[in-house]
């Protein structure tokens, strides 16, 4: 038996089970909404936070999303996370009363950004690994920290080698 690349301890998502996980996400979330169960905004950390962010949106209805984008990766290898745009100060504020949504927190970093400057926004991923897990609210899957997640925005259909023949 050969040995597993390390990219072959991965987590596969297809589109259906981000869109499952997110609607339990949101299911979760509407609990928790303060002042007469109503959130006053998402914020979507970009890109990998779109979609889920899109999926809760639509289940709890609100209509007021922006973006955070927040650069951390190159491919593969974290880097220092720089803002490159934030949202709108003016609906944001501290962050009461706003739902911050990410597909995966890895690290924490990222996130050590937005709770730094929105210390009262209610952070929430879909994902979560050991080491960031501190730094969220509320989340559905935690997978190990050597596990690496495949989103279906980064996939395509493909072949792949048996582990074992060629037949």
């Amino acid at each position: 038996m050969t040995e597993r690349l390390p990219h072959e301890k991965g987590f596969h998502i297809s589109w259906d089970q981000i869109h499952r996980d997110s609607r339990a996400l949101a299911w979760r979330l509407e609990k928790m909404a303060p002042d007469g169960g109503e959130w006053k905004a998402i914020v979507a950390i970009t890109r990998g936070g779109m979609a889920p962010a899109m999926i809760i949106a639509r289940e709890l209805d609100i209509r007021t999303v922006d973006t955070i984008s927040i650069k951390s990766y190159d491919h593969q290898e974290q880097s220092e996370a720089v803002v490159l745009k934030a949202p709108d100060a003016g609906i944001i504020g501290d962050g009461e009363g706003i739902l911050i949504i990410d597909d995966l927190v890895d690290t924490g970093k990222t996130l050590e950004v937005v709770k730094s400057r929105y210390p009262n926004a209610h952070i929430a991923t879909v994902y979560a690994k050991p080491k960031g897990r501190p730094m969220v609210d509320t989340f559905i899957t935690e997978v190990s920290q050597d596990t690496w997640i495949f989103f279906p925005w980064d996939m395509a259909l493909q072949y792949v080698e048996p582990y074992r023949g060629t037949d």
